[in-house]
């Protein structure tokens, strides 16, 4: 049970290690593009390519739904970012109840961002978790978890790879783990609860007032979406990747020709950009047909 691109790996991971994967649960296609074509999910997409047959329902509170997923007899179910609240009737059902990779090391960054949440409050790693799935909001009991550093320069794109990386064997091995009886849970601890609220698009213009390490967090952070923003000359852009660099001067100021840029204090040299309409661009290439002087101000 998926939607995006996280939950493939799993997926595959899951079918290559022998398992009778006899259903595919993911969101409805939506529109998408210039046409508005409806687009099936990438898990849904890659489902359909493996022959495994896909329900894509509305909602899971549906009773036909319900009758129908109970009606596999079901081991597992295995829910990776699918979108939905499953009711206790879902949960109830498989053998081994329903088991759930989340993108963080619980119970730190429960909720609906917890990569993009890491990078940006600065956390020195994260990981992934299998959760046994309860009605709360990720608060199930830990079967397993693995983890990773937060790079200096890793984005919401490059920790998303690496995690969904580690995720899918983690799942196979707890799955199997499971089954024999060779694994305990792990109860969540009250202390260290943060939750990962979705993206806010109001949380996506820069603030050159704050510190330079805030700024390159909230840029890698809501790299590549929804992406970070700022006004130049008038136009809006967005920055997909920056480092921190010396420098001073009033906050949104253009310190050089190569696009270092004043914060609150220190200053963010601008790597990657994207203009309305076009394809992300170095800094060198974005700036032979858009050129911003020092001195010029971004708002």
């Amino acid at each position: 049970m998926g939607t995006p691109e996280f939950a493939v790996p799993v997926l595959q991971a899951l079918v290559e290690a022998g398992h009778d994967v006899v259903r595919v649960y993911s969101q409805p296609p939506r529109r998408a593009g210039r046409g508005k074509t409806l687009r099936p999910s990438p898990v849904h997409a890659a489902a359909e390519a493996a022959g495994i047959e896909v329900e894509t329902p509305e909602s899971f509170r549906d009773d036909a739904v319900l009758q129908g997923f109970e009606a596999l007899a079901l081991d597992a179910a295995i829910v990776v970012a699918y979108g939905q609240i499953l009711p206790q009737r879902a949960l109830d059902a498989p053998r081994l109840g329903c088991l759930n990779l989340h993108a963080s090391l619980l119970p730190r960054w429960r909720g609906a961002a917890p990569i993009q949440r890491a990078i940006m409050a600065g956390d020195a790693e994260t990981g992934v978790a299998v959760m046994q799935m309860e009605a709360g909001l990720d608060t199930g009991p830990v079967l397993a978890e693995a983890r990773v550093p937060i790079d200096a320069d890793d984005t919401a794109g490059t920790l998303h790879d690496r995690l969904a990386g580690i995720g899918a064997p983690l799942v196979v091995s707890t799955l199997a783990a499971l089954d024999d009886g060779r694994i305990a849970a792990r109860v969540q601890p009250e202390e260290g609860v943060t939750y990962a609220a979705k993206i806010d698009k109001a949380e996506a213009r820069i603030d050159w007032t704050r510190p330079a390490n805030e700024v390159d967090r909230l840029i890698r952070g809501l790299s590549p979406f929804p992406g970070a923003w700022c006004e130049v000359a008038g136009e809006r852009v967005k920055i997909l990747i920056s480092a921190i660099k010396d420098g001073e001067g009033a906050p949104g100021t253009v310190l050089d020709d190569a696009l270092l840029i004043a914060c609150g204090s220190g200053a963010v040299h601008l790597t990657q950009l994207q203009r309305a309409g076009k394809a992300a661009a170095r800094a060198e290439d974005l700036l032979r047909g858009f050129p911003v002087a020092a001195g010029t101000v971004l708002t």
